[in-house]
């Protein structure tokens, strides 16, 4: 899931659309890196509200605190809208939650009676966003995350989509070189809050290219946070977009400065790691500390959690969409937490750290240890005015673009939000891929593979504006696929097909499957009960109803991040005789073009191209 290809410039997706739609709390001190000057950020987050424990040896401070936003500002649709809620008597509850007019009132909600209020985030605020922010270069969220009063958040990966000179401009403000400014007489800002990037690195001088820590101070009270994105952000972005940049370990980086910290007698330290864990179950309020301290959490933010200095109190996580509130003990055995608010604006965490003014750090004990806790985002609360003011002024600017219709649906395509390892939007994406491209001289595609990170929502059945129940806009076909990645078409050898398949389980995807989406001639089975390559039953490939020849050569269709072997999957680097075609978004918007009608929508296909034995 967390595993995604990178957004590609405005310009082309502009000249895309064109084409298409004519066919159819305190005061931040942040620091520079280690021996240059300190650098202020006032952004006037004055949180003053008294809790009633200032005065005495310890203050309790409130740490809100969510991730992966990816510029949902208004609430996302199907399956990517709702959380899951395990009930008392274990039955299980979905909530619709999510949209930034009630994050913005749920977080407003609970600073109040807390002087010692801290609003952070751990990555990818924008990059894959909806149309709406990702139009504007995501301009909208940095906008909503001001209103927000985010105090500070460490890079993702998609931080990195556009390329190092766009996250500059996120950061500093000013309007974007090649579109410019988007409303007359406004100029963009950038973010009020520090974007910490300690991890990522200037290949020629070795020294971070933003912020590595930010210190956060009210009333004496000081809280150092570190920032770090996952070290496999190339992996995870294309090389354009993470050109001249280096990602040095999580560990490693925490520590070194949690010690720099520590010498400035910042003892309170908190860090935002743009790396996560999956729970071992899909419930929000699942107990992972059950049956004992991360005992319900696997993936690597378990490792870094283990590893990460004592220094720290506590580590705010993301990358994986997932919901916890973990305690991993530090190295030394005391408990600390390690939290993650799922994704795009649905929940938000709130720990609370107990500050004890004569120490200056966190009391971490088994009675007074870092306490969190998610919480539902829900949408039966007051919508925050100001957000909707904002969302009202850049939805009319995406109109004209947004509300084309461009397809027909007679229920929910779901791609993104079942824990299904097939989903049917997957099955209609790879299916549009392999029509646009199976002509001659467009490619001769046979087969077609989709990464399932790159699908970033359902298309939902229920209207999001006033088009009407079950029509597909063209601003909710580019939620699903706001890349805009070209297709390639190259020459694999079945050989290299099964290594392709075997990859979605062995090497980098061995701990953490990912399952290709693959086109309706691509049929085989995935044995679960198996271990590495051997999950994938190589007498059960086929193509067309033929057994998969090693020797045969098949003309394969992928997005260009896929075939540079994106998401782990190298077997894509050694197909030859590529063929550039149309964008994944012009391809999918042209088939539900093509196979959609008013009178004759599509239907959400059976999702049985994989065999999953259990």
């Amino acid at each position: 899931m967390h595993a995604t290809p990178p957004r590609k410039r405005l310009a082309r997706r502009l000249t895309a659309t064109a084409a298409v739609l004519a066919a159819t709390a305190g005061v931040l001190s942040t620091a520079a890196p280690a021996g240059a000057a300190t650098a202020s950020y006032g952004n006037g987050h004055g949180h003053g509200h008294g809790n009633g424990h200032s005065n005495g040896r310890t203050v309790d401070l409130q740490l809100l605190s969510f991730n992966d936003l990816h510029g949902n500002l208004e609430p996302p649709q199907g399956s990517s809208g709702t959380v899951t809620e395990t009930q008392a008597d274990g039955t299980k509850k979905v909530i619709p939650a999510g949209g930034v007019e009630y994050l913005a009132n749920s977080l407003r909600t609970a600073r109040k009676g807390h002087e010692y209020s801290i609003t952070a985030a751990a990555g990818d605020m924008i990059g894959a966003s909806p149309l709406m922010s990702g139009l504007f270069h995501d301009e909208p969220t940095i906008e909503a995350l001001n209103k927000l009063k985010l105090d500070v958040t460490s890079v993702g990966n998609h931080e990195f989509d556009e390329g190092r000179a766009e996250l500059t401009r996120m950061q500093k403000g000013g309007c974007h070189p090649k579109e410019g400014c988007f409303e007359k007489g406004k100029k963009f800002k950038g973010a009020d809050f520090p974007y910490l990037a300690a991890n990522v690195l200037d290949e020629k001088t070795g020294k971070p290219i933003l912020k590595p820590y930010t210190i956060w101070q009210h009333k004496g009270v000081k809280v150092g946070f570190i920032g770090v994105t996952t070290k496999h952000t190339p992996d995870v972005v294309t090389a354009e977009g993470v050109k001249g940049l280096k990602f040095a370990d999580e560990v490693e980086t925490i520590n070194k400065y949690a010690k720099e910290l520590d010498r400035q007698g910042v003892k309170s330290i908190v860090a935002l790691i743009h790396e996560g864990g999956m729970p071992a179950n899909g419930s929000y309020n699942f107990d992972c500390d059950t049956p004992g301290a991360g005992a319900g959490i696997s993936g690597p933010i378990v490792d870094i959690a283990k590893k990460v200095t004592p220094k720290v109190d506590a580590l705010v996580t993301g990358h994986t969409h997932q919901a916890y509130a973990c305690t991993i003990p530090d190295p030394s055995g005391a408990p600390r937490t390690v939290t993650s608010a799922a994704s795009f604006g649905r929940l938000f965490t709130d720990t609370t750290l107990t500050y004890d003014r004569r120490t200056k750090d966190i009391v971490r004990t088994a009675v007074k240890s870092p306490r969190a806790g998610n919480h539902v985002v829900n949408r039966d609360q007051p919508k925050a005015a100001d957000m909707t003011a904002l969302i009202d002024r850049w939805k009319t600017l995406a109109a004209p673009i947004a509300n084309k219709p461009v397809g027909y649906i007679t229920a929910d395509i779901n791609g993104r939000g079942s824990e299904a390892l097939e989903q049917p939007l997957g099955d209609v994406i790879t299916d549009s891929q392999v029509e646009a491209l199976a002509p001659a001289d467009k490619g001769g595609a046979q087969i077609a593979f989709m990464n399932p990170g790159g699908i970033r929502s359902d298309l939902a059945y229920k209207a999001s504006g006033s088009e009407g129940d079950g029509v597909v806009t063209y601003g909710e076909a580019f939620t699903v696929q706001p890349f805009t990645n070209m297709m390639q078409t190259k020459d694999l050898t079945g050989a290299q097909v099964l290594s392709v398949l075997q990859q979605q389980v062995s090497g980098a995807n061995e701990a953490e499957k990912k399952i290709l989406q693959v086109s309706k001639a691509l049929t085989y089975t995935l044995d679960l009960t198996k271990k590495g390559a051997d999950r994938v039953v190589a007498s059960s490939v086929k193509v067309n109803g033929a057994p998969l020849d090693a020797k045969k050569t098949y003309r394969v269709a992928a997005n260009e991040f896929l075939m540079g072997g994106g998401d782990g999957f190298p077997a894509f680097k050694d197909g030859t005789n590529k063929l550039v075609g149309p964008s994944d978004l012009d391809v999918f918007v042209t088939y539900l073009t093509a196979h959609s009608s008013k009178a004759s929508p599509l239907a959400p296909p059976k999702a049985d191209r994989i065999t999953i034995v259990k």
